[in-house]
């Protein structure tokens, strides 16, 4: 049995996302690095509030939805199986390297931080994120062509997010609806993610990874999928390059379901917040069995639900 962690991305923030870590022993050092992070503001207390675009503002959503993923991870590894594969859906991507063991944890909060601070410095008011579902790719691409934009993330099942500019995301938007598109809808997302639109942050990012402290290959025989291909990741540079160029290319998550399965993956969890990455592997492979954390009401259920899988 292969188990397959997916670690979801930002957007899907709300004030029970630390339900089930917020007092783990287990993960107290890391809601302490990410208070730090957030200028004395526990991460905690700040979901609670729920302030307004507080927390999707684009540096402290990446930070709390890599802060959930770690968390989790610390609560779950002695029931994780050896051999699992890890996948991630944007930031995701680099809290999938963390809790694969090949960052260490703090450091991986650090790198998210970092990456926030560059991908925000090269955005301009306005930028951002657009969700597209019922149109097939070759309409999308020619919609992003026409106005000036670029796809985002591929999902499963005709499902896309596009971005760019203010006046593309508004133009998309109109054209989208006109085409007939089942969804359209603007994300709680700040910046032109996984667009050309970032192209000199992917590099700057690159030389952020570059002196960062790493262990590889993963412990336990861990198996991390590249956002950008779906591939594997088979050698620590290559792996590193794509991590970094992830920022300003499209992110192929229904190739990263698909490499999950092909890695022999029987069963996904999703580490939240959310469950989007989970409904999704479910619709894809309803014969896969997927949860996201969020379903249990106890850390120990979600436990005893891996241990239930990784036994077959």
């Amino acid at each position: 049995m292969t188990f397959a962690i997916i670690c979801s991305g930002q957007g899907n923030q709300h004030r029970d996302m630390f339900a089930l870590t917020a007092d783990s022993a287990k993960a107290s050092h890391l809601f302490a690095s990410a208070t730090m992070l957030l200028n004395g503001i526990d991460p905690r207390g700040m979901v609670k509030r729920e302030a307004g675009n507080e927390v999707f503002e684009n540096r402290t959503a990446q930070i709390l939805c890599t802060l959930q993923t770690l968390a989790a991870i610390n609560e779950l590894h002695a029931s994780i199986p050896p051999r699992t594969v890890y996948a991630g859906y944007s930031v995701g991507e680099v809290a999938a390297w963390g809790a694969a063991g090949v960052f260490r944890h703090i450091d991986t909060l650090k790198l998210v931080a970092r990456r926030a601070e560059l991908m925000s410095a090269a955005s301009v008011t306005g930028d951002g994120l657009v969700f597209i579902r019922g149109l097939p790719y070759v309409t999308v691409r020619r919609l992003c062509e026409k106005h000036g934009g670029d796809i985002s993330i591929i999902n499963p099942r005709d499902a896309f997010v596009v971005g760019g500019g203010q006046a593309f995301l508004a133009a998309v938007m109109q054209a989208a609806t006109d085409a007939h598109a089942a969804r359209v809808s603007r994300l709680p997302v700040e910046v032109a993610s996984h667009t050309p639109f970032l192209s000199k942050v992917s590099m700057r990012f690159r030389s952020v990874l570059e002196g960062q402290r790493k262990t590889y290959p993963p412990p336990a025989g861990a198996r991390l999928i590249s956002g950008i291909d779906g591939a594997s990741v088979s050698g620590l540079n290559s792996g590193l390059d794509k991590l970094a160029a992830q920022i300003s290319h499209t992110v192929r998550w229904a190739d990263n379901l698909q490499a999950c399965v092909e890695n022999g993956a029987t069963a996904f969890l999703e580490l939240g917040p959310g469950h989007a990455l989970s409904e999704m592997a479910a619709t894809s492979f309803p014969n896969v069995p997927s949860r996201c954390l969020e379903d249990f009401k106890t850390m120990d259920g979600a436990k005893s639900w891996i241990s239930k899988w990784a036994s077959r």
